[in-house]
Parts: structure tokens; C-alpha cells; sequence
């Protein structure tokens, strides 16, 4: 059940990263991201209960409230014209327990590739507290290439050979999408990032603003 839910996580992501580089229109993007945010609720839920009290089990599908809260929190955000503020602080939050999660993919469920994954996770949703809770405008179009780029490489792809049964040789996984990521983000960020525009003196009185 968690892989499906992870399937469609692959497709909001990638859903957002175009709203973010103006592709889609915002409420269009708002009804979908209430539809995953309302599966990304349900899916853990459904798992705790299910779990028998089983730790490992109840620990492992804690993690999938951090998406379903932030997809519905946006949703809602988008439909009411909220300040994205309280979106981008909640976005620090979960990228500093993405941290921990892929600690305890790497340490304790010996899970390599999902430990690279939780990674992913963290620094995109730092991107979205720079961007929406620290309004760094100038980092909008590479946050949203870093969205939709991962939609398809921490969502669709792996829940797709999770499904089908050809998700084997973790390892090797684990190395390729640690390479993927800090080549394709290094190499996006000279293309895609955009400083801000600095702010010129104001004329001095009487003259033409020549430096004192």
C-alpha cells in the first residue's frame, strides 16, 4: 500500500514543480495536491493500525504524515490565497526529520537506497523554507526543476520497480542516486538560479548618484 502512495507522491511532486515553473495553474494544482495530501494521511494511518504495535512497522510509516500534511497544507494554501510563510517553516521541519528518517533507513532498516531518498527529501523541502518561508524568489525555477525531477527519481521510478518486483541490487541503487543527485543539482543550480537584483543608490541631490 505504502508503494502505491509513494507512486503518487512521484506525481504531485512533479505536478508542483511545474506550478512552481508556471506550467500549471495554481488551483489546478491545489485540488491534486488535496487529493495526495488526503491518500498520504489515510495510507500511514491505515498502516499504524494495521502494524500490531510493531515499532519498526509503526516507525517506518510515521514518516508519510510529513508529505500528506505538507500536500494538504499547500492545497488548502492555494485555495485560499494563505501566505506561504507557515507552508515554508513546516517545509524546515520536515527536512530536518528527513534527516533523522534517513538515518534510520541507513542505520536501522539497512534500506541503503531509501536512506538516499529520505536525503532528497531533506534538501527539497529546504528548498521550499528557503523559498517559502524565507520568500528567496531568486531560488523559485531551480526549486521547481529540483521538484519535478524528483517526482520521477525518489517517487515514480522506484514505486514502479517496487511494484513490479525489479527493485533489486540496493547498493547499487543507493551509489547511483547519490551520484544522479549531486551531479543533476550541481549542474542545474549555474542554469536555473537567479541572484537577486541589487538595489542601486539613489541620486544624490543636485548631481547624478556619483560615488562619494
Amino acid at each position: 500500500m505504502a508503494n502505491v502512495g509513494l507512486l503518487f507522491v512521484g506525481a504531485v511532486l512533479f505536478m508542483n514543480g511545474l506550478l512552481l515553473l508556471g506550467k500549471v495553474d495554481a488551483q489546478a494544482g491545489a485540488v491534486f495536491n488535496l487529493f495526495i495530501g488526503a491518500l498520504q494521511v489515510l495510507t500511514p494511518t491505515y498502516l499504524v493500525f494495521t502494524a500490531n504495535g510493531d515499532p519498526m512497522k509503526i516507525l517506518a510509516a510515521s514518516g508519510i504524515y510529513l508529505f500528506g500534511f505538507t500536500y494538504l497544507y499547500v492545497g488548502i494554501g492555494l485555495l485560499t490565497g494563505l501566505d506561504s510563510t507557515g507552508v515554508g517553516y513546516y517545509s524546515l521541519f520536515v527536512a530536518v526529520a528527513a534527516l533523522g528518517y534517513s538515518f534510520v533507513n541507513f542505520r536501522l532498516f539497512k534500506d541503503y537506497p531509501f536512506g538516499v531518498i529520505w536525503l532528497y527529501w531533506a534538501y527539497l523541502w529546504f528548498l521550499f523554507f528557503l523559498l517559502l518561508g524565507l520568500k528567496k524568489d531568486g531560488l523559485k525555477i531551480y526549486t521547481g526543476w529540483v521538484t519535478a525531477i524528483e517526482g520521477w527519481v525518489t517517487g515514480v521510478i522506484p514505486a514502479g520497480l517496487l511494484l513490479s518486483g525489479y527493485w533489486k541490487h540496493p547498493t547499487e541503487i543507493a551509489i547511483a542516486l547519490a551520484v544522479f543527485g549531486v551531479v543533476v543539482f550541481v549542474g542545474l543550480w549555474p542554469r536555473t538560479h537567479r541572484p537577486p537584483r541589487p538595489t542601486s543608490a539613489a541620486p544624490r541631490a543636485g548631481g547624478v548618484g556619483a560615488p562619494t
